[in-house]
C-alpha cells in the first residue's frame, strides 16, 4: 500500500509550485503514460498501475524504462489522480531540460497569454499533428506540466518542445523570419500554402496577441467566415491556420 506520506507527495504535484520544486510532474491514462515512456524528452521516475494494467504491459514498459514499478489499488489510484475518473495508471516523471530551439528552416508556434490549460494541450497535439516541432509560450501561459495539459496533450507532450521565455525578446531577435500574426482582420489564410519556414502566433483566448507583440508581427492572416460568431477558439484557430500554411 501507498503510504499517506507519498499519497500526499503525488496530490502535491497536482499544483505548480510544488512541480517545480521537484521538477516532476504526473501523467495518467494508458496512452498519454506508454507515449511518454516512449519519448526521448522525459525521463520517468515511478510508475503506479493496476496490478493487471501492469500485468498486460510489463513487456512493453521495460523495453524503455527500467526503473520501479508500483502495483497500486483503484481507491488508492483514486486518491494521487487528478482525473474525475482515474484510468489504471499514473507516471511520475522529471521535466524536459530547456533547449533553445533554432526556428529557421521550421514552421514555429508562438502562443501569447494562452490561459486554458485544454487550449494548451490541444495545441500541442495540433503542432504534433502537423509535424511542427517547437512552441515558444509566453511567461505567463499556463503550465504546461499541468495534469490538464498532459491530459490534453494525449502524449504528444513528448513529440513536441515546449519553451517559456520573453516572447518580444525572442522575436525580436528572430526577426528575420515571417511573422505571422492570427487576426480578425488579415489576409486570407486560404492563400498562404505548404510553408517550410515561418513563426506563426496565436494570442490569448479572449484579448487575442497583444499590442506589443503585434508590433512584431510582419504580417497579419485570419481565417475567413461565413457565420456571426465573434471569434474562434484558439486552439481551433491554431489547427485551421496549420492546415492551410503547412499542409
Amino acid at each position: 500500500m501507498l503510504s499517506k506520506t507519498y499519497t500526499k507527495y503525488i496530490q502535491s504535484l497536482h499544483h505548480k509550485k510544488f512541480r517545480d520544486a521537484d521538477n516532476v510532474f504526473i501523467a495518467e491514462g494508458s496512452k498519454v503514460v506508454m507515449e511518454l515512456l516512449q519519448s526521448s524528452i522525459f525521463s520517468c521516475q515511478e510508475v503506479l498501475g493496476l496490478q493487471q494494467w501492469l500485468q498486460q504491459n510489463e513487456m512493453l514498459i521495460r523495453k524503455t524504462y527500467s526503473g520501479p514499478l508500483q502495483a497500486i489499488d483503484n481507491f488508492e489510484l483514486e486518491k494521487i489522480s487528478a482525473l474525475s475518473t482515474p484510468n489504471q495508471v499514473l507516471a511520475v516523471f522529471k521535466k524536459a531540460k530547456k533547449n533553445t530551439s533554432d526556428p529557421k528552416g521550421k514552421i514555429t508556434l508562438v502562443l501569447d497569454t494562452i490561459q486554458d490549460p485544454g487550449n494548451l494541450g490541444t495545441i500541442i497535439r495540433i503542432a504534433d499533428w502537423f509535424g511542427v516541432p517547437s512552441i515558444i509560450c509566453s511567461e505567463n501561459c499556463t503550465d504546461i506540466y499541468n495534469p490538464k495539459v498532459v491530459q490534453s496533450t494525449m502524449g504528444s507532450l513528448g513529440r513536441v518542445n515546449v519553451n517559456y521565455t520573453n516572447i518580444t525578446d525572442w522575436l525580436k531577435k528572430n526577426s528575420g523570419i515571417q511573422i505571422y500574426a492570427g487576426a480578425l482582420n488579415g489576409k486570407n489564410v486560404h492563400h498562404l500554402k505548404g510553408l517550410t519556414e515561418a513563426i506563426i502566433v496565436i494570442g490569448n483566448e479572449s484579448k487575442g496577441i497583444s499590442a506589443e507583440v503585434m508590433e512584431l508581427c510582419t504580417e497579419k492572416i485570419t481565417i475567413p467566415k461565413n457565420g456571426q460568431a465573434e471569434s474562434l477558439n484558439a486552439a481551433v484557430a491554431a489547427g485551421i491556420i496549420l492546415s492551410h500554411m503547412v499542409a
